[in-house]
Order: C-alpha cells, then structure tokens, then sequence
C-alpha cells in the first residue's frame, strides 16, 4: 500500500510545478468540458478547441476540473487516433 500512495504523491506533485520552458509541441490550454473516459474539451491561446487525453500516470488520481489551465502537448501527425490531437501533461 505504501508504494501505491507514494505513486499518488509523486504524481500529485509533477502536476503542481510547471515547466520553466515550453517545447514547440506544448501549449497552455483551458479546459471547457469534461467529454468522458479522461476526454477534455479545451481551448487553445488561437481560441481553437481540441480534444485532449488525459496522461495515463495522472488517470484515477489528478482530477480537472472545467475552467482549469493545463498544459497540453500535441501529437505528432503520425500518432493521430481519431478525434484525440494531443495529451494533458501536466
């Protein structure tokens, strides 16, 4: 049990510290809505929406919530999966 809550911890603190620069994939977005199955409607700075996945080491312990920044990174053209363009890391 102690290995599980400090996974919960380790987690909870990457998600409070920023990062001190943004990489060219990365971006600062607001969340609108909560789609469902760690789904997030968010706004990107252009005013463009764009679904995003939560990262899996946040899913069942970080919860967002709607009006929230996060700081989305985009997929590659490659790595696109349907309607998902990018991810919530942090």
């Amino acid at each position: 049990m102690v290995r599980v809550k400090r996974n919960v911890l380790a987690a909870a603190e990457e998600s409070t510290t920023p990062p001190t620069a943004l990489e060219p994939n990365q971006s600062v977005a607001k969340v609108i809505k909560a789609e469902g199955n760690n789904l997030y409607t968010c706004l990107l700075p252009n005013k463009k929406d764009i679904l995003l996945e939560l990262a899996q080491r946040f899913r069942n312990t970080i919860w967002i919530k709607r009006g929230g920044y996060v700081l989305a990174e985009r997929y590659d053209a490659d790595q696109l999966n349907g309607r998902v363009l990018g991810e919530i890391v942090n």
